[in-house]
């Protein structure tokens, strides 16, 4: 009985790692959509969300399923639990990218990103997907002390967050207001795709270890 649980187990936690793909391909199209104006990659972003959010209700259905009729316990439970955390912040994250497809978008035919910011968008970019690719390593590995990990590279988007917010409300802005507020909602989509993905590896270990990072 316990092989055929922990074989579901292992079931669910590919559901996972599958979810994490499918958000870090979302940020990384969506980047590329943003750094190219490339309106039709931005809608494909959009149109794919769909299978993110099914993907997501397919895992938390499963995991619901588990806890109702396997009833597990200690470790066990904890990585269930878990994962019905962790898919909920994944759906999340790739909400977060289709947002930069949708101003992407919205914004065509003139370019999201104004001049000047182009570098500080593409490694924004760069690490959200390095951050969501390490939590799918998480998934299927150890995610012992991977937290530490993970938050530095966070630091490293709230410094890029701050420079930009920085350069937008400096007195020496060129390109007006509306450039302005667009560069400063592209730059909260991704610390808050950042923010989620600390989140998620904060708990992925916690199942691990059975210890919450701080």
């Amino acid at each position: 009985m316990r092989e055929v649980f922990h074989r579901e187990l292992a079931q669910l936690g590919n559901q996972l790692f599958r979810m994490c793909e499918l958000a870090a391909d979302a940020m990384r199209r969506a980047t590329l959509a943003l750094l190219d104006g490339d309106v039709e990659l931005a809608e494909q972003v959009m149109e794919d969300e769909a299978e993110l959010d099914q993907a997501g209700k397919a895992c938390e259905g499963f995991a619901q399923s588990l806890l109702a009729l396997q009833a597990p316990v200690a470790s066990d439970l904890r990585a269930v639990l878990a994962t019905l955390y962790c898919a909920v912040k994944v759906e999340r994250m790739g909400g977060l990218a289709v947002n930069v497809a949708k101003l992407v978008r919205r914004s065509h035919p003139a370019r999201a990103v104004p001049p000047g910011l182009e570098d500080h968008f593409r490694r924004m970019g760069e690490l959200d997907v390095r951050m969501c690719e390490h939590l799918s390593e998480l998934v299927t590995g150890s995610a012992e002390g991977r937290f530490a990990e993970l938050n530095r590279t966070d630091d490293a988007v709230d410094a890029l967050h701050a420079r930009i917010l920085e350069t937008v409300t400096g007195g020496d802005w060129p390109h007006g207001i509306p450039a302005g507020v667009n560069a400063a909602l592209l730059a909260r989509f991704y610390e808050r795709f950042a923010d989620q993905a600390v989140s998620v590896a904060r708990r992925l270990e916690f199942a691990d270890t059975g210890t919450l990072p701080t």
